[in-house]
């Protein structure tokens, strides 16, 4: 198996909403935000090379919405995720499976592309996982995440053919076991990578960076704030209890990092890149 990080560019997105109840003069020493108090996160995602498999596991938010949508979250596709899958060897159609943790924008968006007006599948060989309940979700949204699932990123892959659905029970690679969580979306899909006798968990939106690590840190974006708090509190401490190595998907600067427990609670330990392991 080989593992290779997939950047998809950056973007922003308010600071206040990133880090809920928590101040201000605590949060914008860890992210800075700029004059109109937004932050730069990136939109990492993760190609898993294993066997005949190429698993994609999200894609970043694409570039097919319109100049009104993007001047909210002011992107920047530096490097592409093409460019990123071109780096690592590979092609956009050698990609075998698309695993969408969940269908916000930022997550899913790249899944399709568009051109004169037409809308295909980025990745035009690949099987699309998502999870049932989740899928059902973002078709019917409740108000408070009506704008972060678009029709466009979503339908399109039904309507291809390509997409199937998974649960906890669900073997799409053997080094890979998924859990579902249900705080920040219903049933968003955390994958656990068996990688070089070690678990790399790509954490999606439950832990958005390294700074997200403390319990009280949970974004606004939450659907279910209270829950959130229960399953960072869980995970975390079977994370520092089998050594489990974070993977972030939204983190500007850090990829991964291990955690310890220490007088503070938990707290991260040990940084660095995918290919430092």
């Amino acid at each position: 198996m080989k593992l290779h990080t997939i950047d998809t560019g950056y973007f922003k997105l308010d600071g206040g909403a990133m880090f809920g109840v928590v101040p201000k003069v605590i949060w914008n020493k860890l992210n800075p935000a700029d004059e109109k108090n937004l932050c730069t996160w990136a939109m990492r995602c993760l190609l898993i090379e294993d066997g005949n498999q190429l698993i994609l596991v999200d894609t970043g938010m694409g570039d097919k919405q319109d100049a009104k949508f993007f001047s909210y979250y002011e992107p920047s596709y530096k490097p592409t995720i093409q460019e990123s899958i071109e780096k690592a060897g590979y092609s956009m159609s050698d990609i075998t499976d698309v695993l969408l943790t969940h269908l916000h924008f930022d997550h899913c968006g790249a899944a399709i592309s568009k051109k004169e007006d037409k809308l295909y599948t980025t990745f035009p060989k690949a099987t699309y996982w998502s999870n049932e309940h989740h899928w059902q979700a973002a078709i019917t949204p409740n108000a408070r995440e009506k704008a972060s699932f678009l029709k466009e990123n979503i339908l399109p892959i039904q309507e291809s053919g390509q997409l199937k659905f998974a649960d906890e029970s669900t073997i799409i690679n053997e080094n890979i076991q998924l859990k579902l969580v249900n705080g920040h979306t219903e049933s968003m899909i955390i994958p656990h990578i068996n990688y070089k006798g070690k678990t790399i968990v790509y954490l999606a939106d439950l832990i958005a960076s390294q700074a997200h690590i403390p319990i009280s840190y949970v974004m606004a974006y939450d659907t279910q704030p209270l829950v959130t708090l229960q399953e960072k509190e869980l995970y975390l401490k079977r994370a520092v209890d089998e050594n489990h190595i974070l993977f972030f998907e939204h983190d500007k600067s850090i990829e991964c990092c291990t955690v310890e427990m220490t007088e503070r609670g938990i707290r991260a330990k040990d940084s660095f890149n995918l290919d430092q392991l």
